[in-house]
């Protein structure tokens, strides 16, 4: 019989510039006695992995653009803000009231680029998508088989929400050892 189980890491720290997240996953699955086996799929959150790899922005460092400024203005939202998110735009898609859905860099359609206020510390930083999801994933993946000898598949992922629906959900936009 397949079956599939989902099972959390727990007591894995903030992460911090400069964190092994491969080796701390390792580390806290050995800890609650889950240790990592062949074929398991790790996913890992793209908030975590920009920390880690110090892709973090400070707004008060950014100076917006007049484009910026008059989106800003439609859009109710902080000038610095939108700036950032032009600044990691290969293409605008939609400007809303509220939102602003564009096309990244790595040609992923998304609200604000992806950016996340979420789990970083400072209420002027912001956390944007990874510059390369898939190679970030393919170093938490050889970390974890240098430590373990186990092949894991790796995902990064970043949280989406639906038009028109209630909640939001995951997405992989980074992915290692998994077609």
């Amino acid at each position: 019989m397949n079956t599939v189980k989902v099972i959390a890491i727990e007591g894995l720290p903030l992460i911090q510039k400069g964190d092994n997240i491969g080796r701390l996953i390792v580390e806290a699955t050995k800890k609650q006695n889950t240790p990592l086996q062949e074929k398991d799929v790790i996913i890992v959150t793209h908030v975590a992995v920009s920390k880690a790899e110090g892709n973090i922005i400070n707004l008060d460092e950014v100076k917006p653009s007049q484009r910026a400024l008059e989106i800003a203005k439609q859009t109710n939202k902080d000038p610095a803000l939108v700036e950032a998110i032009l600044q990691e735009a290969k293409e605008i898609v939609r400007i809303g009231q509220n939102s602003i859905i564009v096309e990244t860099r790595n040609g992923i359609i998304c609200a604000n680029a992806g950016i996340d206020r979420s789990n970083v510390a400072g209420d002027r930083n912001i956390a944007p998508l990874p510059k390369d999801a898939n190679v970030s994933a393919q170093h938490i993946r050889s970390e974890i088989k240098r430590l373990t000898g186990v092949n894991v598949a790796v995902i990064v992922s970043d949280t989406h929400g639906r038009p028109f629906r209630m909640g939001e959900i995951n997405v992989a936009i980074g992915v290692a050892g998994i077609k």
